[in-house]
């Protein structure tokens, strides 16, 4: 097995070994930011979704109250409000979606669905849960949702959805007297969800990997044969000749011309040395002769 070979297998399996760790490294590490930004997304939905709610009931709802015994507005409620305003943003943004999933709603648009009351479920069986994070399959890719709790921690709440009784007719007229009744105080009905989609952020960080492993492979490619011509020309070609050259010494042809010792690399030593036996050789032959 020649040097140059013998060079090469070991380059080959060094950068086999860094390719492999960089390769995972970096997939972890983009998929990761990948995911990190689609909770942020999601994250900014939900911010803007509490921001309407607390709008409405701020100053929306105290306005439009004294209408409530003749017409019910469900532009005062803050679920209603933050739903269509966030609907609104999927015109443009289809995948994105807001919900405030319950599992006795008043307006059945927002009855829960099967993984939605999986969510649901999972703050009711857990009181100290105040956020969930989890993916789920679409018919568009994969999507990442972030949910937090609704909790009625206002008893004013109740009024509207303790008995029909005592609602307001124009709701019950609107919504009928079977849903969104028998809430309890601090009881949790239900999980504003945000559900953002994966697929271009995956697309992107697919990307950047793939890019990533191309320039490392070139740049592996242009340093392998970049070593190989210096390995060649530096180590390999004056080795071989002087290989060559003691060959013919070794049987007595002193006719080669010596080796050039310029350089003080470990060449050039060995040129030097090689000469130095050359000469003792070739004038012990003499004196042999003599």
């Amino acid at each position: 097995m020649g040097l140059r070979l013998k060079f090469n297998l070991v380059l080959l399996v060094v950068f086999a070994l860094g390719f492999s760790v960089s390769g995972v490294i970096s997939w972890n590490l983009l998929q990761q930011n990948a995911r990190e930004e689609v909770v942020r997304n999601a994250e900014v939905l939900m911010e803007a979704a509490l921001a309407v709610r607390t709008y409405t009931v701020e100053q929306v709802k105290p306005h439009l109250d004294a209408k409530l015994d003749t017409v019910f507005l469900p532009q005062t409620v803050p679920a209603y409000a933050a739903t269509e305003t966030l609907n609104q943003i999927r015109k443009k943004y289809a995948d994105y979606s807001y919900k405030e999933a319950a599992l006795n709603p008043t307006n059945p648009r927002d009855r829960a669905v099967e993984w939605e009351t999986d969510v649901v479920n999972a703050f009711r069986n857990r009181a100290d849960l105040k956020e969930l994070t989890g993916e789920r399959s679409t018919p568009t890719g994969p999507a990442l949702y972030v949910a937090r709790p609704i909790q009625i921690t206002n008893p004013a709440c109740l009024q509207c959805h303790s008995v029909p009784d005592a609602a307001p007719p124009s709701m019950l007229k609107l919504y009928g007297p079977n849903n969104g009744f028998g809430w309890q105080h601090n009881e949790i009905i239900g999980a504003q969800i945000v559900s953002v989609p994966m697929a271009l952020p995956i697309r992107n960080a697919n990307r950047a990997f793939y890019a990533f492993m191309l320039s490392l492979a070139v740049v592996f490619v242009a340093v392998f044969v970049s070593l190989n011509l210096m390995l060649s020309w530096i180590i390999v070609r004056p080795i071989a000749s002087m290989s060559a050259a003691a060959d013919k010494v070794s049987i007595g042809d002193f006719s080669i011309a010596e080796f050039s010792e310029q350089g003080k690399d470990e060449i050039g030593v060995l040129a030097a040395s090689f000469n130095r036996m050359r000469r003792s050789l070739q004038q012990a032959m003499k004196l042999i002769d003599t």
